[in-house]
């Protein structure tokens, strides 16, 4: 079976696009292939595009084993908030291309990114947990509180509210809009301006900045956790 992810270095950017053929649901394959993508990223000392097929970003987490429970679904949920963290705090710029539908946890993962570019396009963002009938996990929470405006935190979390690309950038979601067929250069070209500053001044300045956001989605992860053994 090939993989999910691909990757692609070029001139001290790394391409890492998701393509699952379908609406990249996040499953467990998908999560190890982006993890590979990044450790060979921080090898390779990249800038990261993080990207998705044409079209569509993520449809979140895989709702089959989500929607049964148990072992495989805690370990599928943790795995893609330990993820998130990892983007958080990544130590090289990470900056998202959005040029289609984000769902639940493929919004939490450009949340997490430096940088977010959107597609114009008729599509929408959303955290859509409640909507659903999923409690927003602790760290869904937190890392939505970190990014997106308090005037639209619990319109987007406890009424799952989904926006337009005009609106996610108001809300928060999104830092940038641009042409659907200009994404991918821009969001290379984003990535190649971040590249140019002093890498360990931006790791440093990252970390120190974000050093209460990281504490509180770590926080997070381990309650969300201690939820998932509370019900075994």
């Amino acid at each position: 079976m090939s993989s999910p992810v691909t990757y692609r270095l070029d001139d001290g950017v790394a391409a890492i696009t998701m393509d699952d053929g379908k609406v990249n649901v996040l499953t467990l394959a998908m999560f190890e292939a982006v993890n590979r993508a990044l450790d060979q990223a921080e090898t390779d000392r990249a800038a990261v595009v993080l990207a998705g097929r044409p079209n569509v970003f993520s449809g979140g987490f895989d709702l089959r084993v989500l929607m049964a429970g148990g072992p495989d679904a805690a370990r599928l949920i943790l795995t893609g908030f330990r993820l998130g963290e990892r983007l958080l705090s990544f130590p090289a710029p990470v900056v998202t291309a959005c040029a289609g539908n984000a769902r639940a946890m493929g919004v939490f993962l450009i949340l997490a990114s430096d940088y977010r570019l959107g597609a114009v396009g008729d599509y929408t963002v959303q955290a859509n947990e409640v909507a659903i009938g999923i409690t927003m996990p602790y760290f869904a929470i937190e890392i939505c509180r970190q990014r997106l405006t308090p005037a639209h935190f619990n319109r987007a979390v406890i009424h799952s509210e989904s926006y337009a690309p005009d609106a996610a950038v108001a809300a928060g979601f999104l830092d940038r809009l641009v042409p659907a067929a200009e994404l991918a250069d821009a969001a290379r070209a984003t990535a190649q301006s971040l590249a140019e500053l002093n890498r360990p001044a931006f790791k440093a300045t990252k970390l120190r900045a974000r050093a209460a956001s990281l504490e509180a989605v770590h926080t997070a992860i381990a309650a969300d956790e201690a939820s998932f053994q509370a019900l075994a």
